[in-house]
């Protein structure tokens, strides 16, 4: 038997301890202070990686999970339900800190976290993978891509969308044959949204035939087909719905204090010409134009700047990617960046480097990649950072950095 000492949380949520040898393990599912025995080791050079077999003496930090799943299937959707709200805040602020002085060579402690109201039952959206033709569809277990376990319930996405999937999890012999992946999406205006997203190139006419169903039943829903890498198109319910492929935060509550947040750090923007790029549905455009600033956003997703347009003021927006679309911009006095978990491209980071601008808010969803992008710009020093739970029972954090130019 082999047994080890949790000493802390990596940033994906796995446990690390020691091996008699010195080498670093990480082990999944435990807690700091947690005494383990492990299984499955799996040694490299430096590093190893290895399961927890059973816990000899649990950490004071550990809870029961509240989602079967986690245990019995060992989802891989959460990381940290395991551990109580206070632990879990605590770690995603590590992983900010950590990734700022590991990455960045920054010498900050760990960011102030803001809570989240909600610790389950808060994701609007939804994503299924489907396996064994059909039969199984739900989450992956965690490290196993290649497998899918069949959904009863997911505790941490709302009522809402789990009543939707309770109904269609009942109706799967109306889904169409090629199937690949379900999404279950709730829209800000209470809409819910069923997108099918389909491999090959059969037709299906079955979209009238569900909907039909789930009416019969109570449930509301536009239908949404995909052709695997085609556009979704709605296929049967609302005639006007709200694109269901656009981004939008999956916690909105946490979102839109994450936007205040952002919006304030910029300071003054009347009469002051602002950058928001990877602009999304437009909700920060339209906050600046309504505070004075003029405004030109840069979002790639024509759906999503369709949407900005008919919901917002009229603005100077951009359909493209970040990086190609820069050069046509005028020079701005302030930047708001809200790029994907990659971060944003380096050509982003050294046009913003030449220009530059007084300030940007680089809104975060992943600490090693806002990290990397802060080196790519020596000119700006940080000012503050803050991290928001916008995703609890997860390894996830959101984080704003405020940059001010050097003088």
């Amino acid at each position: 038997m082999t047994a080890i000492r949790i000493l802390r949380l990596a940033s994906g949520g796995d446990g690390v301890g020691r091996l008699e040898d010195g080498r670093t393990v990480f082990v999944p599912r435990t807690a700091p202070g947690d005494l383990v025995e492990i299984t499955q080791l799996r040694a490299h050079r430096r590093y190893a990686r290895a399961r927890s077999s059973r816990v000899l003496e649990p950490s004071a930090d550990r809870v029961e999970p509240r989602c079967p799943h986690y245990v019995q299937n060992e989802c891989g959707g959460c990381q940290l339900q395991h551990l109580d709200p206070t632990t879990q805040r605590e770690a995603r602020r590590g992983f900010v800190g950590d990734a700022l002085r590991r990455i960045a060579r920054l010498d900050v402690p760990d960011p102030e976290i803001v809570p989240a109201g909600e610790e389950f039952e808060y994701r609007t959206k939804i994503t299924l993978a489907v396996g064994d033709g059909g039969r199984l569809i739900g989450l992956h277990p965690l490290d196993r891509p290649d497998r899918v376990f069949d959904l009863v319930r997911c505790h941490i996405t709302t009522s809402e969308l789990m009543s939707l999937w309770a109904e269609v999890r009942a109706l799967r012999e109306l889904l169409p044959p090629a199937l690949r992946q379900i999404v279950l999406r709730l829209d800000r205006g209470g809409g819910l949204h069923l997108l099918l997203v389909t491999g090959g190139t059969a037709r299906w006419d079955g979209a009238h035939a569900l909907h039909r169903e789930l009416t019969s039943r109570g449930t509301s829903a536009t239908i949404w087909l995909q052709p695997e890498g085609g556009e979704a198109e709605a296929v049967a319910g609302a005639t006007d719905p709200f694109p269901a492929t656009v981004f939008e935060q999956v916690h909105p509550a946490v979102g839109d204090k994450v936007r205040a947040f952002a919006l304030a750090a910029l300071g003054e923007v009347r009469g002051r010409h602002v950058w928001d790029l990877y602009a999304g549905i437009g909700e920060t455009t339209s906050a600046l134009i309504l505070a004075g600033a003029s405004v030109e956003s840069v979002e790639s997703d024509p759906r999503a700047v369709a949407e900005a347009e008919a919901r917002g003021p009229a603005a100077e927006r951009h359909v493209g990617r970040v990086e190609r679309m820069l050069g046509r911009l005028r020079r701005p006095g302030l930047v708001i960046t809200n790029p994907p978990r990659t971060g944003m491209d380096e050509r982003v980071a050294a046009e913003l480097e030449r220009i530059p601008p007084k300030r940007i808010v680089y809104i975060s969803c992943d600490p090693a990649t806002l990290a990397r992008d802060l080196t790519r710009m020596p000119s700006f020093r940080l000012v503050t950072a803050v991290a928001f739970d916008l995703f609890p029972q997860t390894a996830h954090v959101e984080t704003v950095a405020v940059l001010d130019r050097a003088s």
